[in-house]
């Protein structure tokens, strides 16, 4: 898959999709450290080893690299950055039973604009599933060349 180029300096403002969820009772946020196992075992159980591997790195960063959305006390979705590569967003998810309502631009925003607080001017989706969905929502851009970028097939179990 194509990794995707984001310009961090002309991200759409956020304060509207936080606010469209929050009327829905959603809430998106950094993760905190004491949540580690409960959000790496939320991301394990809907989306694999690979992403709760991912998502495991981003606790180590400081500040944690991990925004995570809730629902009553109910974890929808989740963001990193900075776990494969660094300058990489990624990965997301949100639960299929919440998918539709605006969590994935809210945390793709949330964690874009923390990429750009840290000092980065561009960042990298790196290997971009649903490609329209990062265009439409800030603009990302194919990075010629980029497949299969730095994603090589996982090693097996034994």
């Amino acid at each position: 898959m194509t990794d995707l180029l984001v310009k961090l300096y002309d991200l759409p403002d956020v304060g509207p999709c936080l606010a469209a969820l929050a009327d829905q009772d959603i809430v998106v946020r950094r993760a905190m450290a004491s949540e580690q196992r409960l959000v790496v075992g939320w991301v394990q159980k809907v989306f694999g080893d690979g992403w709760a591997a991912e998502c495991n790195v981003a606790f180590s960063r400081q500040p944690l690299a991990c925004m995570i959305s809730v629902s009553g006390g109910r974890m929808t979705g989740f963001a990193c950055h900075d776990s494969t590569c660094l300058n990489f967003f990624g990965p997301i998810g949100i639960d299929p039973a919440f998918r539709h309502k605006g969590i994935g631009q809210a945390l793709l925003l949330a964690t874009l604009n923390d990429m750009a607080h840290a000092g980065y001017a561009y960042a990298i989706i790196g290997g971009a599933g649903p490609m329209t969905f990062f265009e439409n929502c800030v603009g990302a851009f194919p990075i010629p060349g980029s497949t299969p970028g730095i994603y090589r097939p996982p090693i097996k179990k034994t």
